[in-house]
């Protein structure tokens, strides 16, 4: 079933969130970092959608930064909350421009599942230093602050992603540790009226936020980061593959097997099979609408390959794309100006006025 588009005017589930961390206190903030490591066995350069998991660490921060971290947060989450904004179910297709989403990750198609549920509120390792927890194959991939809900006993974590140029480390010894070793921390002496190297390893911590966990459901700020925090691209191509079985079953659709290597690696293509996979168009398929397909996409310069028997036939990667725009109602027209406009991304509207 499409989404709808919402747009939230009363309290939202993410209006709760914020006040439940307001009711937190901040001497219980706790400050946590999350690595990103490649799975034993596995080279960097490999291509493989299931190559990294995720380790939580626990870092002591002292007042000062823990009531910074606090007032920070609540801040940043009254700010995007005080806009219009529509609170949606998660769209791998639709951008963020006007929209917040809500996500519910997947034990079995998510190695991010692990962090969330089986680590984050459990003893952990603590943070000796920065440099021991970079490596070759483990980064250093996002941050992650708690928040403790005494009332409801539970935890609330919002999760920021670390890019390279956030992290200095000392160069103590020869070994390359990727982009943070190619870089020096200055700091401004007001005394002395100099720009001094500060010593010391430095992580940037700021005020955006870009996803919320809260029971057992991903409020989504900031799409891309939050994509790449807790890599969405393996739950992709599992959905991706379970819509390919889905085509095959309709009996409808030949020559799916040339797509299989294409599958693998392609996380564009995934998404647009996610899209499919949430749209009504492999339930409604038969040669009727076949018919229809091909001639929507015949009036933009594509055709659908269809047999005598009325049946799709795939013959190369371009065939496939072509039914899956088809299919995902990817040619659109505007109802006032009468343009066309080729596009996965859109939302069902309901008509209040048919007149």
């Amino acid at each position: 079933m499409a989404k709808q588009d919402m747009k939230v005017k009363g309290p939202s589930k993410l209006d709760e969130v914020l006040n439940r961390i307001k009711i937190t206190k901040d001497e219980d903030v706790k400050l946590h970092f999350i690595t990103r490591l490649l799975r034993e066995g596995i080279g960097k350069r490999e291509k493989s959608l299931n190559k990294y998991v995720f380790k939580a660490y626990q870092i002591d921060v002292d007042d000062e930064i823990r009531k910074y971290l606090y007032e920070l947060s609540i801040n940043e989450l009254e700010r995007t909350l005080s806009k219009d904004y529509s609170l949606i179910d998660y769209d791998p297709i639709s951008d963020d421009t006007d929209h917040l989403f809500s996500y519910k990750l997947k034990a079995e198609t998510s190695t991010f599942f692990d962090v969330v549920v089986n680590q984050l509120g459990k003893q952990l390792p603590k943070v000796e230093s920065i440099d021991g927890i970079v490596s070759d194959n483990e980064d250093l991939w996002a941050y992650c602050i708690g928040f403790l809900d005494e009332e409801k006993e539970e935890w609330i974590y919002t999760f920021r992603k670390i890019i390279a140029s956030k992290i200095a480390i000392d160069e103590n010894n020869d070994s390359e540790k990727n982009f943070i070793k190619r870089q020096i921390r200055t700091l401004f002496n007001t005394t002395s009226k100099k720009l001094t190297l500060m010593k010391g390893e430095a992580v940037t911590l700021d005020k955006q936020i870009d996803c919320i966990y809260w029971e057992e459901t991903f409020y989504v700020l900031k799409k891309v980061p939050f994509e790449q925090i807790v890599g969405l691209q393996e739950e992709y191509h599992t959905r991706a593959v379970e819509v390919v079985s889905l085509m095959k079953n309709t009996g409808l659709i030949d020559g799916l097997d040339c797509m299989e290597e294409e599958l693998k690696t392609n996380t564009i293509l995934h998404k647009k099979l996610v899209k499919l996979y949430h749209n009504s168009g492999l339930s409604q398929l038969n040669t009727t609408l076949i018919r229809k397909m091909d001639k929507v996409c015949e009036r933009y310069g594509e055709r659908i390959p269809i047999g005598k028997d009325g049946h799709i036939k795939i013959n190369d990667r371009k065939d496939f794309e072509t039914v899956v725009k088809a299919m995902c109602d990817y040619y659109k027209k505007g109802e006032v100006l009468g343009k066309s406009y080729g596009t996965f991304s859109g939302r069902e509207l309901k008509e209040v006025n048919k007149s």
